[in-house]
């Protein structure tokens, strides 16, 4: 396993190299190299992670690239050499579905939908020894007394519900330009956490409950094992009450870890994570704001997954020292002197925002944007069904990316759109299982599938609860080195993500984590052309059509 080098002996050190004050210069040289200084095994030198929340890839990508077109919704006209989609219309199950339901197309105007049930368990029951035929009796979730919510009569068979081009209209002329995978999959079953977790690590093992009842957050409702549910992470000043409460122990290694090993920048930037007071050295992160569902607010502290570890923790929600501080490993340098950053590489996304668009004014330096960013909507645009809708999360999506191609950074930069789970919509794909678990909370039984005996590899790790691949997501790749209308059918899942970023900085691999049996992004690119294709596609943020 790769450790965090020790923050304590980091300052004691630089503490004794500031009374040698005339070698100013030194300091200099030992600062991390511009993004674009460093070297990488591709020509991608600044990787942008947009990481959303719980669609299913038929629920976005059902019809694609056939959309149903009214007068009154932004119209979507395919190029007539869209490649083949593994959908619901190409396999047939559009109108001739095993489930008790058969799928339907949401409207635009039917944006806001109730919240379908994505917990590890109910999801597995779902997918009936993948037959993917249970969906409405086991995560469709229609309005109710307790939980109101849009259903449109359909009740639990909301969970059937699909879009099309003229609702994620964006997301399918991105994929129209740039590239998409249909074989794609959430690491393991189960709801955000998990899903945000191996993203970054490939990992969800040793968690250790801090406070609180686990429930249904720990494999087995242990004290410690696999997170397959939401628990927040411990020591976050900006965690709701009566919730439970993990972290992982030092020495349990994300992405960061390896980035700040290696001396690359890099940084999460996430809506609401700016604290809005202080009281006592406790942060509050009050920040709200209003969407079509209406008013929530803007942090989500389990959708945070580098708040898990203490390694790259910011409990305190500190800013920066400087946007000249983002992306570096508590020391930066100004003018060859060094500088002390407390936040520790976690940021609201408004300073993603400040550094885009002044290196695209031209007023900072195209040095500034991190070779890794991961970016997470305020909660009312993160996609999340019942409290945010795929309209408003258009607008964020198309805003961040609009912004990034307006930089000189564009042309070596990356932009990966992915979610964290399924939210328990409707999909009919299934991957096998590449991690068999038998822990008590499986329900995927039979032959090579959770809840049945191990195979001679055993769980990852010999951790339990790790069941997966889950359920299939969209995935798409918006960069001047993707592939053009391009459909990927390498199958991958959550933690490619991160086998691309070990693999492009050579940052080695995590032990125990998913990156071992996962294959990375690249035939999602064509590195073949010196430079490029010179690729931009400006959006509009509210239809999500090419701007004129």
């Amino acid at each position: 396993m790769i450790h965090k080098h020790v923050r304590s002996l980091t300052t004691t050190l630089t503490t004794a190299c500031l009374v040698l004050s005339s070698l100013g210069d030194a300091w200099a040289a030992k600062a991390p190299n511009p993004a674009e200084g460093y070297n990488t095994t591709t020509p991608i030198k600044h990787v942008v992670v947009i990481f959303q929340e719980n669609v299913s890839f038929d629920h976005y990508f059902g019809t694609y690239p056939y959309a149903n077109n009214p007068a009154s919704e932004p119209a979507f006209h395919a190029d007539p050499k869209t490649p083949r989609v593994n959908n619901l219309l190409s396999s047939g199950l559009l109108t001739e579905n095993p489930n008790s339901v058969q799928p339907f197309r949401l409207d635009r105007v039917q944006a806001v939908t109730c919240d379908q049930n994505h917990n590890y368990g109910p999801e597995q029951k779902s997918f009936n020894l993948g037959a993917m035929d249970k969906f409405p009796e086991f995560v469709g979730q229609g309005t109710s007394v307790a939980f109101p919510c849009a259903d449109f009569g359909k009740g639990n068979g909301i969970v059937m519900g699909y879009y099309d081009g003229n609702t994620v209209t964006a997301l399918w002329n991105y994929a129209q330009h740039f590239a998409m995978s249909d074989d794609s999959f959430g690491t393991q079953f189960g709801p955000s956490t998990p899903g945000a977790l191996n993203m970054i690590s490939g990992n969800t093992a040793g968690a250790v409950l801090s406070s609180g009842n686990p429930g249904g957050n720990i494999a087995g409702g242990a004290s410690s094992g696999a997170i397959i549910g939401d628990p927040r992470p411990a020591g976050d000043d900006c965690n709701p009450a009566g919730k439970t409460y993990v972290s992982f122990p030092s020495g349990t290694t994300n992405v960061g870890d390896l980035l700040n090993t290696a001396n690359f920048t890099w940084g999460w930037f996430q809506g609401g994570f700016r604290a809005t007071s202080v009281s006592g050295g406790v942060a509050t992160c009050a920040a709200a704001s209003v969407g079509l569902a209406g008013s929530i607010g803007d942090y989500i502290p389990h959708h945070e997954p580098f708040q898990y570890y203490a390694s790259t923790a910011n409990p305190h929600h500190l800013a920066p020292a400087s946007l000249q501080a983002v992306g570096h490993d508590t020391q930066t340098y100004t003018n060859g002197q060094p500088n002390f950053d407390t936040a520790n590489h976690q940021y609201d996304i408004s300073t993603f925002d400040k550094i885009v668009s002044g290196i695209a004014a031209g007023q900072l330096s195209p040095d500034l944007l991190p070779a890794v960013s991961f970016l997470k909507a305020p909660a009312y645009q993160d996609g999340h069904a019942f409290y945010s809708d795929p309209i408003d999360e258009q607008q964020f999506i198309v805003s961040e990316i609009n912004a990034l191609q307006k930089t000189p950074d564009w042309s070596s930069t990356a932009v990966v759109i992915a979610y964290d789970d399924s939210d328990g919509w409707y999909d009919h794909a299934f991957s096998g299982i590449t991690n068999p678990s038998q822990s008590v909370a499986d329900a995927l039984t039979g032959p090579g599938s959770c809840g049945n005996t191990q195979d001679d590899n055993g769980p990852l790790a010999g951790e339990m609860g790790r069941c997966g691949f889950g359920p299939r997501l969209p995935l798409l790749v918006i960069s001047p080195w993707a592939r053009s209308n391009f459909v990927d059918h390498t199958r991958t899942n959550q933690a490619s993500i991160l086998r691309f970023i070990e693999g492009n900085w050579l940052l080695g691999s995590i032990d125990g984590s998913f990156d071992s049996v996962s294959r990375t992004l690249n035939h999602m690119f064509d590195f073949g052309d010196e430079h490029g294709r010179n690729t931009v596609l400006l959006l509009d943020p509210v239809t999500g059509q090419p701007q004129t």
